[in-house]
């Protein structure tokens, strides 16, 4: 056999493990958004709170 017909395929290197840079983030607050979004949130809970009281009270 001929080495020309069949050759040697040299082994492919696998990487290894990538040396990662773990930061600690800094402590933010919280964003305008954040506050923004909760009291949507919770405006809509407590508008639509009397209105679910009443339709269980009428249904009951």
């Amino acid at each position: 056999m001929n080495p020309q017909d069949n050759p040697v395929v040299e082994p492919q290197r696998v990487p290894g493990p990538q040396r990662q840079d773990f930061r600690v983030p800094e402590q933010q607050g919280f964003t305008t958004e954040d506050i923004l979004w909760a009291v949507g949130i919770w405006s809509v809970i407590l508008c639509l709170s009397p209105v679910i009281v009443f339709y269980v009270l009428m249904v009951a």
